[in-house]
């Protein structure tokens, strides 16, 4: 790891300033040690981006009012860095005080002074190029989460890492993954009371999808949730236990691929902290094998597969669900980008939360108990279903059933999905998504 000094000193001026008497003033928490539940709650003024996609709501949507439509135009490039590496950037920087902090391929992390562009630290977790044979899907990741000085980031190999904020160095690291397994993990923690929260990848390769829950001090596990049913029918002794059991275990076929793959069910992006309500939102992606004939014999919906699952944040316990696409067998995953909103509907206002996954509709579901408000098309040529009835289910195509029909069907979304990963906003102030 390459430190370059200097954030130290600044960080400690910033942090030591004085009164018109040359008294030490106690500022608070400066940097990185601001960010917390309550920093992360609003966002702050719009000085910073103290999150991927700015606070816990995920709108992305900044209060700054400088830069407009009237002087977008006059935009230029004010600074750039070389990244060490030409894989693909995935990454949102989130800046803290003039840090700005990013991630690259090979789960590599970078601090910049965003004034300038100088290069402050980066930090190195040395991933085995070889693993990416047995991963999915390239070397990317998506980012960093800040916590009270501490930055987190999932690496490709399954390590969830901590740093200090000023100098880079490693201070905690645990694997969240079986390497005996095709887990890999590419998407961003994030933090809520204290516990980290990450999923992982791989349901493409034969894994078992879960998430769960870290000491952000310790790095040791607090919870765990796994999505889809034990393959051996046997308890985790994880928070998934009763309602794995309860309800999703009778939603799978006695037979089927699935026992011996895993099932799927990876959450590989999506993870969502609901400071109004307290509760956990997960996207969870698609199965294996994909065709649901092979996966679990054509029977079933196949819990929590293509779902957006609500936890307690404190324990990791099932509180509710909505499955986006029952009996999954195309790729559509629902671990795509999570906004939460309170909108007016129908003169009543609603906390919801919007999603633009990969089967082409656009989601809107109520957030205190999932019930589905809407789900309308947001592109063009679906043919896998015509809509979604009012028990919330979609009507489907009956050709789309391939493994049913004998017939080829060629699925519109196809399997890199209507929206992927590449994030969305909201504007509050229009109501406008924008994907």
């Amino acid at each position: 790891m390459r430190i370059w000094i200097g954030l130290a000193a600044a960080l400690l001026a910033a942090a030591c300033s004085s009164n018109n008497d040359g008294e030490p003033v106690d500022t608070g928490p400066q940097g990185a040690a601001k960010v917390d539940g309550e920093y992360l709650a609003t966002g702050g003024d719009g000085s910073d981006w103290p999150a991927i996609n700015f606070s816990y709501s995920e709108q992305r949507f900044s209060p700054l009012t400088d830069i407009n439509a009237g002087n977008v135009d006059e935009l230029g490039i004010a600074w750039f860095a070389e990244l060490p590496d030409a894989r693909a950037q995935e990454a949102t920087p989130v800046v803290v005080d003039g840090v700005m902090y990013l991630t690259g391929p090979w789960s590599k992390v970078f601090a910049f002074d965003a004034s300038n562009g100088e290069p402050l630290w980066e930090f190195d977790p040395e991933v085995d190029r070889n693993v990416l044979q047995n991963l999915c899907c390239d070397a990317v990741n998506r980012g960093i989460a800040v916590w009270r000085g501490k930055l987190f980031v999932g690496t490709l190999d399954g390590r969830l890492i901590a740093l200090d904020a000023i100098s880079g160095a490693q201070l905690w690291s645990t694997q969240t993954t079986d390497r005996d397994r095709p887990y890999s993990i590419t998407g961003a923690p994030r933090v809520v009371n204290n516990r980290v929260i990450i999923g992982n990848g791989g349901a493409e390769f034969g894994v078992r999808g879960y998430v769960s829950a870290y000491d952000a001090n310790t790095g040791a596990l607090d919870w765990r949730f796994y999505t889809v049913p034990n393959p051996d029918g046997e308890p985790d002794e994880a928070a998934s236990d009763d309602v794995l059991q309860r309800a999703a275990a009778r939603t799978w076929s006695e037979e089927g691929q699935w026992r011996e793959s895993g099932g799927g069910g990876t959450v590989w992006d999506a993870i969502v902290y609901d400071h109004e309500l307290d509760q956990l939102y997960i996207g969870v992606g698609n199965g294996n094998p994909w065709n649901h004939g092979l996966r679990s014999n054509g029977e079933g919906d196949n819990l929590f597969l293509s779902s957006v699952v609500a936890l307690n944040p404190e324990t990791g316990e099932y509180l509710w669900h909505y499955q986006e696409t029952p009996s999954e067998t195309w790729d559509y995953t629902a671990t795509q980008h999570i906004i939460l909103a309170t909108l007016t509907i129908d003169g009543e206002e609603r906390q919801v939360l919007m999603q633009a996954p990969k089967n082409g509709f656009f989601f809107v579901i109520d957030r205190t108990d999932g019930e589905l408000i809407s789900a309308k098309p947001f592109v063009e040529g679906i043919n896998w279903a015509e809509g979604y009835g009012e028990d919330g289910r979609p009507i489907e195509n009956p050709a789309s059933r391939f493994y049913r029909t004998g017939e080829p069907f060629a699925a519109v979304p196809g399997p890199l999905g209507a929206h992927n990963w590449q994030p969305m906003a909201f504007n509050p102030l229009s109501g406008l998504v924008y994907i």
